[in-house]
């Protein structure tokens, strides 16, 4: 047997599979044909009955799928199942465990058994039985098989029985009972309202290459089109403009400045002129602009790619005269899609919608941000979001725990309408913070700034009180241009930032590149690129741009003087004395041209576990230390975050990361040096009390997490945080810590901050 071709053929198979029947039934096909068996199937664990039910057979029809249940504990299914291994028997029926083989072996004689347990993410899913009449048996090499097929298949398993069970419970029970599907909560908050699904106004899967039979009047084409788009983004800006300040709507001046952008619009039209149809042209464009900020690490850029592609595709609808004619909005809206777009959100009038809901996306999705500021709760990536089915149908969205309810019983709108009214009572409640200090109930105060990367960014960060900014990412304006920007086009950004936030200080991370989050007009090839080029050692690398965004930054502080500079990734000492060599010619240079440049406060991230065991030395070099919790935590746990198999073992809470944080931050303290926290752990409420703890007194996060974490700080004292710091130090996992830190916040009364509801 060729086991990679059945595997090929066998997972396509069954990803093409239009129901969870159909797909059971390809894998049976495969191994009753590889290894020989007389009769396959396939039992399942049935969570809500406790028991293994027979979900699919073959060559088996005496028995229907549904029809033989099989105790959880009892039998040979169930020894598999719990043993986790194989079990491989020359003649079952001798086996004192054999009970379940009665019914199928009553009218066919088996004999020879063989049982294989499916595993994905650590749970036993359920048990693929193989069997046989007469004398033969099975082989070390037939259970070797359907061990590697189930191993390798058993994601596309997994994924073919969630969404089987939600194809067949939404079919066969209509209207009358409530199905539960799981995402992840990016806006907090519970609402309850009717499914409205959206789609993307033109798809690029549909446009083929061809040569441009008119190219001026393409190009015309483009160009109206663009018009029209922008036409269309004003419109939502102004039909929001009682809802959301200036601050939130600066999200669409950025969408203008993209469609307006001359790399955007030249590398169209440029396409056009050498011969490319148009559509085609477009379509390469925003796929090639698209796919460099989907490739990065940074959670926040890679979403970027989600506006670029909407944008893209609301351009070509307009290329393919397509209907816009306005979408009738239910009442109470629940906006489901595919991947739910900022221009979306803001296409439903505000008075109708109450929630997000996205298979696609992450909670640095603009539509997040946007759904933050509005007040209404997301959940992104339902996976399993029947998006066929679930059109007009009620739905309650959770966005505490990431939950999504379809057609809710009566007793469970009950209890979601109540905390709906105390979630109110609680929004009202926190915006009172605004003008009020961030301080602990014994009056240390905790600084908290914005982490920022877009020039939309800033409004929302001032408007709920950051006083400063703890991560700017500047590699945005590099992002969205075809070439490197010269020194006065970095300047006018930089001190968009300075200026906004004056006089608090600002703290940008130089040009933060590699991995992963590589430049579209720098780009290379490594077999490791987490390990590699990137971060600082580029910039040492490459001086003259180090010098060209330092010298810009510089000039961006003149007169305002609340620069300062981190340096990212980190690994030694080393890197720091020459990036600060750098520096200080620069600034010499500048000083003798005659500009009245300031020398900045110069620090560095936290983010590469060898820092750690020097960070005295560290600390003697650098005027502060910020530590980046996502990249420390990916490092000191060997685990990357973007990798679906082992995203389960990333916890910020493994007392190995705060351990390492707790170091930092105390070997600071004893220097005199700021420490702050830029990573997501920095906006997280539980975390928190173990940064106060800690005696953390600078925070940054993204402007929509601060009012929460500034009840946090009010509602405890230094002392009770060190002491639970204490206990949280003791525990075994991340689990645990979590658990600790959810007992405490909601026996002190801020159960709305982990939970739907007010207390």
């Amino acid at each position: 047997m060729n086991v990679l071709e059945s595997l090929k053929r066998t997972a396509l198979a069954m990803n093409g599979a239009k129901t969870l029947k159909e797909a059971m039934q390809v894998l049976l096909d495969t191994i009753c044909r590889e290894v020989v068996a007389d009769a396959c199937s396939i039992f399942v664990f049935d969570e809500k009955h406790e028991d293994f039910i027979l979900i699919a057979s073959t060559r088996i029809k005496h028995i229907l799928p549904g029809q033989c249940r099989i105790a959880q504990g009892e039998g040979l299914v169930s020894a598999v199942a719990s043993h986790g291994e194989p079990i491989l028997l020359g003649d079952a029926a001798l086996d004192p465990r054999s009970i379940e083989l009665s019914p199928l072996g009553s009218e066919s004689p088996y004999h020879a058994f063989m049982g294989v347990p499916i595993i994905h993410a650590a749970e036993t899913l359920g048990v693929v039985v193989a069997q046989n009449t007469g004398t033969r048996t099975f082989s070390e090499n037939d259970e070797a098989f359907v061990v590697t097929l189930t191993a390798q298949l058993s994601a596309n398993i997994a994924q073919a029985l969630e969404s089987g069970r939600i194809y067949e419970t939404i079919s066969s029970y209509g209207k009358h009972k409530s199905l539960k599907l799981q995402g992840v909560g990016a806006a907090s908050g519970v609402a309850i309202g009717e499914a409205l699904v959206v789609k993307p106004p033109a798809d690029f899967n549909l446009v083929f290459e061809k040569a441009s039979e008119d190219i001026p009047g393409d190009i015309e084409k483009f160009h109206q089109a663009l018009g029209s788009v922008q036409k269309d983004i004003r419109a939502m800006d102004e039909a929001l403009s009682e809802s959301l300040g200036e601050d939130q709507r600066a999200l669409f001046s950025a969408y203008l400045r993209i469609l307006d952008s001359k790399s955007f619009v030249q590398s169209v039209v440029e396409r056009v002129e050498a011969g490319q149809w148009v559509q085609s042209a477009l379509k390469g464009v925003v796929l090639k602009t698209a796919k460099a900020f989907e490739e990065m690490s940074d959670e926040y850029l890679k979403e970027r790619a989600t506006d670029i592609r909407d944008l893209g595709r609301r351009v070509l609808s307009y290329l393919q005269s397509l209907d816009h004619s306005p979408v009738q909005y239910p009442l109470n809206t629940i906006l489901v899609g595919n991947e739910v777009t900022a221009s979306m959100l803001a296409e439903v009038p505000k008075k109708r919608l109450r929630a997000v809901v996205s298979i696609k996306g992450s909670v640095n999705s603009h539509v997040a941000i946007l759904a933050n500021a509005l007040g209404v709760p997301a959940v992104m990536g339902v996976e399993s979001l029947p998006l066929d089915l679930i059109a007009e149908r009620n739905v309650i969205v959770d966005g505490y725990t990431g939950r999504v309810f379809i057609d809710p019983h009566h007793a469970l709108q009950v209890a979601y309408q109540r905390l709906l009214n105390e979630e109110q009572e609680l929004a009202e409640n926190l915006r009172e913070l605004i003008p009020l200090p961030a301080e602990t109930k014994n009056g240390s105060l905790i600084v908290l700034r914005a982490n920022v990367g877009l020039i939309a960014d800033i409004d929302p960060a001032i408007a709920q009180g950051a006083t400063g900014v703890g991560l700017y990412r500047s590699e945005v304006p590099f992002m969205i241009r075809d070439r490197f920007p010269g020194d006065e086009e970095q300047r006018v950004i930089y001190r968009q930032f300075l200026e906004s936030f004056f006089p608090n200080p600002v703290v940008m991370r130089l040009l933060d590149i590699g991995g992963d989050k590589d430049l579209p007009y720098f780009q290379f090839e490594e077999e490791n690129p987490y390990l590699g080029w990137r971060g600082i050692r580029i910039l040492l690398d490459h001086p003259e741009i180090f010098a060209q965004q330092v010298r810009a930054m510089l000039k961006a502080s003149v007169g305002l003087n609340n620069l300062q500079i981190m340096l990212p990734m980190v690994s030694c000492q080393a890197e720091i004395l020459k990036a600060k060599q750098l520096i200080s010619e620069i600034y010499r240079e500048e000083l003798e041209a005659g500009v009245a440049v300031v020398w900045p406060k110069i620090g560095v991230m936290i983010e590469v576990p060898s820092l750690i065991h020097v960070i005295d030395q560290v600390l003697s070099l650098v005027d502060f230390v910020s530590i980046g919790t996502n990249d420390l935590t990916q490092y000191l746990l060997a685990v990357d975050r973007n990798n679906s198999r082992v995203e389960a073992y990333y916890d910020s809470f493994d007392p190995a990361v705060l351990r390492a944080v707790n170091h930092v931050v105390k070997r600071a303290s004893f220097y005199q040096k700021p420490c702050g926290i830029c990573g997501e752990m920095g906006g997280d409420p539980l975390a928190t009390l173990l940064l106060i703890g800690m005696g953390f007194h600078q925070l940054s996060m993204s402007a929509s997490r601060i009012l929460r974490v500034k009840w946090v700080i009010r509602g405890f004292t230094q002392a009770m945080c060190e002491s639970i710091l204490e206990e949280a130090l003791e525990l075994r996992s991340g689990d645990e810590v979590r658990q600790l830190l959810t007992r405490h916040l909601v026996g002190s009364g801020f159960g709305g901050l982990v939970r739907a509801g007010k207390h």
